[in-house]
């Protein structure tokens, strides 16, 4: 069975569904609070060698994201990555690791059931 690393958030009802779908389909996951413990560097450096848009990694629909007063496009990957640590609120949700090394951004059925299985 693959490791799974799933950071989530309480209040939102995507990360309740893919913790949901995971548990129907009897996978174990490390579970945590995106907010009080956001996912470690190397974890968002995984994210941002996947998705090349930058964007992809925040939360662009969430207050936190709204009430930033910059253009995430010129931040340094160092930027970037101290901004995400500083707000886990910032970073999309669901954000699931598994086998050490790939990230899944969200919750698609069909992503989750085509790269976990």
């Amino acid at each position: 069975m693959k490791k799974i690393i799933f950071y989530s958030y309480l209040k939102c009802s995507t990360c309740r569904k893919a913790a949901k779908w995971l548990e129907n389909n009897d996978y174990e996951f490390q579970l945590f609070d995106i907010v009080k413990e956001p996912p470690l560097v190397n974890y968002l450096n995984l994210a941002l060698e996947k998705y090349s848009e930058v964007k992809r990694i925040f939360n662009t629909r969430g207050k936190a994201f709204k009430t930033l007063d910059l253009d995430i496009d010129c931040l340094s990957r160092e930027e970037i990555i101290q901004l995400l640590l500083s707000d886990g609120k910032l970073i999309k949700r669901p954000f699931l690791i598994y086998e050490g090394k790939k990230v899944i951004l969200g919750f698609n059925e069909i992503e989750y059931a085509k790269q976990l299985k």
